[in-house]
């Protein structure tokens, strides 16, 4: 028997319908925020994640699903959504536009790890990418977005935020954080070394609880802001405050890609086993630029879905639609021709096999319909149609035309 290849499964039934809700509520949270869809390809160049999230990232390095295609182009399933809306930004000239460009997308992103409760190999995310707004204001409307979402889903949550400077303060902290892994050299574990010398700031997001340690003594980012940078995230600090949002302070959040700089967050949960982050995003000004575009500024975020699936509080089931079928044969064509004009405004679950009143209204409780409307000799005979509202508990036979 084949099987679905592991890290990959399939969505059905409850799970399916779980996904949906949730999409649902994030995007019209988006709408309300101004933010219109974007799709963007799942087949991508492999440049644009090398360039974009970065080779020192695992994701480059380690997780994405890289091959020659027949035209021999060096292509990969899309392991993030961000650097796709950027490529799609420039591409469309947005960037040279300018203006204030607000897009949201949901779709799968695949990255080759080892699979494990909520982070699979296919997996999908809800993501926004906010261009050309500069201000800290439109950082913390990000931040005020994903609290929505997941307060609409009733998923607790704790949020941490950090800065992670600018062009102008980052290269001196990068200096005093290389002195520091020096000295620590032979202490560190293999990944610290090679992040050393591509992006430094990242060992601070190592897992190896050895080099955790280690950090708590390295020198803090945030102390070493420049005044601009220092300012900002005070104003973000205060947006949070005046909108009764809880945060706190994480000197060591970097987030897992080489894009971000300035305001960084996380959304973390320790309902889903040791706390994991469930949504996360921040600030990717040099972005756009590094892809070849006009220097613009911009900021996002993304959710695993996968990881809130379990978390998501589901409305009570209610009745709805219609469940039509037939007693005998000669009444099957007249409920078949009935249910194709039902469907043109309404739901309707259309059974084939002719049964008795008793097991068509089981077959209504099975689907979950708020309606049993069924044809039997008499109704044929007299051109009108059953119907029991299975929820009022109430029934009454009409005529075809008012059906």
């Amino acid at each position: 028997m084949i099987k679905s290849l592991r890290g990959m499964n399939d969505m059905l039934n409850e799970d399916y319908d779980r996904f949906v809700y949730f999409i649902q509520i994030a995007s019209d949270i988006a709408k309300n925020y101004g933010f219109h869809f974007v799709q963007t390809p799942l087949l991508e160049e492999t440049a644009l994640f090398k360039r974009g999230v970065g080779e020192s990232s695992d994701i480059v390095g380690k997780e994405m699903y890289q091959f020659i295609d027949k035209g021999g182009n060096d292509v990969c399933l899309r392991p993030e959504g961000t650097a796709g809306v950027v490529r799609a930004f420039i591409q469309k000239k947005l960037d040279k536009a300018g203006g204030v460009h607000r897009f949201f997308y949901h779709g799968s992103m695949f990255r080759y790890e080892r699979p494990q409760k909520g982070r699979l190999r296919e997996f999908h995310q809800f993501g926004v990418e906010s261009f050309g707004i500069e201000s800290v204001y439109e950082d913390a409307s990000m931040i005020m977005m994903v609290s929505d979402i997941l307060e609409r889903c009733k998923i607790g949550y704790k949020l941490q935020i950090n800065s992670l400077g600018c062009k102008e303060c980052m290269p001196k902290y990068r200096d005093d954080l290389v002195d520091f892994i020096q000295q620590h050299q032979d202490d560190i574990c293999e990944d610290c070394q090679r992040r050393k010398d591509t992006n430094p700031i990242r060992v601070l997001d190592c897992k190896n609880q050895n080099c955790q340690n280690l950090y708590k003594d390295a020198p803090k980012l945030i102390n070493n802001l420049c005044e601009k940078c220092h300012n900002d995230f005070e104003k973000l600090k205060t947006i949070l405050n005046e909108n009764n949002i809880a945060y706190e302070v994480d000197t060591h959040l970097v987030r897992g890609l080489d894009y971000y700089s300035k305001t960084a967050f996380e959304f973390v949960s320790d309902e889903i086993g040791s706390q994991s982050a469930i949504a996360g995003g921040g600030r990717y000004d040099r972005l756009v630029e590094f892809l070849d575009g006009r220097p613009t500024p911009a900021v996002g975020f993304a959710m695993g879905i996968e990881r809130l699936m379990e978390l998501i509080e589901m409305p009570q089931n209610t009745r709805d639609g219609y469940y039509m079928g037939a007693m005998d044969d000669e009444a099957l064509n007249t409920i078949i021709k009935l249910t194709h004009k039902k469907r043109k405004d309404a739901k309707v679950t259309l059974e084939y096999k002719t049964k008795n009143l008793k097991n068509h209204l089981k077959g209504a409780d099975k689907v979950n319909a708020r309606y049993c409307c069924i044809i039997g000799s008499n109704e044929l005979q007299n051109s009108t149609i059953w119907v029991k509202d299975l929820e009022q508990k109430s029934e009454e036979t009409i005529p075809w035309d008012s059906f």
